[in-house]
């Protein structure tokens, strides 16, 4: 089945990259040492209008991978319960695949070459996305090794804060700390924080 390309493709906005908006949860803050528990990520392409927005989103629940390490006070923080029964997770080759299909095919009906993590404090989910790329030895990673564009970075410059959900709240949009720390939830959120202020450039924010 053909696809329709988009009306105004990326590849000229980003320097051939498409921007995707990643968050995991972790069981730690050692990307070689703590699981990654859960990932998600959604592509960023333009609308009908040619304005940045938030593509579907795409998730996992990941099974530790053997040998590594869950600090308690991470789940707490995450409400992540492992052993739930309806968790769904896939180990980190299986949520790694299907995290990548569908963000692949974005870049290329975009004229994409790759793409380049979006996120909040990009580096922690970058770092625990390579880790899991390298342990499992997956050939197809579609993401830019090293770069990224940090939304720390974008709302401190728009809205002088640097905290995901006061950002949010700066930016106007709503936050509901009941939702925080899910994967989802906050690949959402950042993704509507980056577009707001990508699209505000050079405009009144």
């Amino acid at each position: 089945m053909s696809v329709t390309p988009p009306k105004f493709p990326l590849n000229d906005r980003f320097r051939g990259f498409l921007p995707v908006v990643v968050d995991v949860e972790t069981g730690g803050f050692d990307c070689m040492r703590h699981a990654l528990l859960e990932i998600a990520a959604a592509p960023i392409e333009y609308d009908e209008n040619g304005l940045l927005t938030v593509g579907s989103i795409y998730s996992s629940h990941v099974i530790p991978f053997e040998g590594s390490e869950i600090d308690p006070k991470s789940l707490e923080v995450t409400g992540i319960d492992i052993s739930h029964p309806f968790r769904d997770a896939k180990d980190e080759r299986g949520a790694l695949d299907h995290i990548f299909a569908p963000i692949r095919q974005a870049a290329k009906r975009n004229n994409c070459t790759r793409a380049i993590l979006v996120g909040h404090n990009a580096s922690f989910d970058l770092g625990f996305l390579n880790a899991a790329v390298a342990r499992v030895g997956h050939k197809r990673n579609p993401f830019h090794p090293f770069s990224t564009l940090d939304t720390v970075t974008l709302a401190a410059m728009a809205y002088g804060q640097t905290v995901l959900s006061k950002a949010v709240l700066a930016a106007g949009m709503d936050w509901n700390n009941g939702d925080a720390h899910s994967a989802v939830y906050d690949t959402e959120r950042t993704a509507q924080l980056f577009c707001k202020i990508v699209n505000g450039w050079g405009k009144s924010l």
